[in-house]
């Protein structure tokens, strides 16, 4: 479970592939080939008959290699720590899919292993010893069982430890400022909800270890999905360009439509002249703004208060209220020039 929820996820929110992960689809092609070659060896009722390179303390022509019984621990070598996420899923996976197929019936076998793991949220460490390597999971019980699993327990135990990780370094270089989580555009949509938990899992830690009070931001509700957040945004290009680049009338729609709960922050730079943009979508608020404080209207003074402004200029442009020989992009510059027309307007 989470350290920061108490609660465990389950395969209500997980929504795992369980038939799937039971017919191995998800598994490296190799682990199929152990499962069909242990289940060949009971089958024959076969005994080792080879030669151990260690001596031990037993009659090694009584191993039933069908059904060896092993150890199997999970760890990261990734230093100097590690946040780590995906327990849950993991844990989920060993409790549904653990088991072998009789037939086309699947024989569940999750409750004769014994597994120890840490907790979502938890770090590990790691000095470059592997032999001191800190386990996440230790699994104990008929390999021919649970083989099947190594590659997506592996995999969705890494993809969340590593965002969770790099988000929680993130958070450590920002020392305190928030940073909201933007990434569903660069991945798959079946992602989202996982990486909107381990962010969440960086923030949460982030809060524990520093004493701060940091809000998660997420930009889609499945980013939330595993933690019950919401995702929340403002103004995309393709507004302002709907409005035939007027960005203070998008803006008045936006007022106009959207919650008050959401806060109006403009996208300044979409003809490049973000401070004549700042201006006039300060201008075009003021007028509802003025309306609703003379008749001491408190919600439609909040639907007309600007509460940003995001500056995206490119990386290759100068804004037009710069000197041309101006550093590009958004600079401090720029952002101290929008400040100053905010300030004045």
């Amino acid at each position: 479970m989470s350290l920061f929820s108490g609660r465990r996820l389950t395969q209500t929110q997980l929504q795992q592939d369980i038939d799937g992960l039971r017919q191995g689809i998800y598994s490296d092609k190799y682990f199929a080939n152990v499962v069909q070659i242990l289940q060949g060896l009971i089958a024959e009722g076969y005994r080792f008959s080879g030669t151990a390179p260690r001596s031990l303390p037993v009659d090694l022509t009584e191993i039933d290699v069908g059904n060896i019984i092993v150890e199997a621990q999970i760890f990261n070598r990734r230093a100097p720590q590690v946040l780590v996420g995906g327990v849950d899923a993991a844990l989920s996976m060993l409790r549904h899919a653990t088991g072998y197929f009789k037939g086309d019936q699947f024989i569940e076998t999750w409750e004769n292993l014994e597994i120890r793991a840490v907790q979502d949220g938890d770090l590990t460490h790691y000095d470059g010893d592997p032999t001191q390597a800190q386990p996440v999971i230790k699994i104990h019980g008929h390999y021919r069982d649970f083989a099947l699993l190594e590659t997506p327990l592996l995999g969705v135990l890494t993809h969340i430890s590593r965002i969770a990780t790099n988000v929680y370094e993130l958070l450590q270089a920002a020392n305190g400022k928030p940073v909201l989580f933007f990434p569903a555009r660069f991945d798959l949509p079946q992602t989202q909800a996982s990486d909107g938990y381990a962010y969440w899992l960086a923030v949460q830690r982030y809060n524990q270890d520093a004493g701060k009070i940091l809000t998660p931001s997420i930009s889609t509700d499945a980013q939330g999905l595993w933690w019950n957040g919401r995702g929340g945004g403002t103004v995309p290009h393709a507004l302002i360009a709907s409005f035939l680049g007027d960005s203070a009338e998008a803006m008045v729609a936006f007022a106009r439509h959207i919650p008050i709960t959401t806060p109006r922050i403009l996208l300044a730079d979409f003809d490049n002249d973000t401070i004549t943009a700042t201006r006039q979508t300060l201008n075009a608020y003021w007028q509802h703004y003025r309306a609703a404080l003379l008749t001491g209207d408190e919600t439609e003074q909040k639907r007309w208060t600007l509460n940003g402004v995001r500056l995206d200029t490119a990386g290759n442009l100068v804004d037009a209220g710069l000197p041309a020989d101006a550093e590009p992009g958004v600079s401090p510059a720029l952002v101290k020039a929008v400040r100053e027309a905010i300030d004045t307007a």
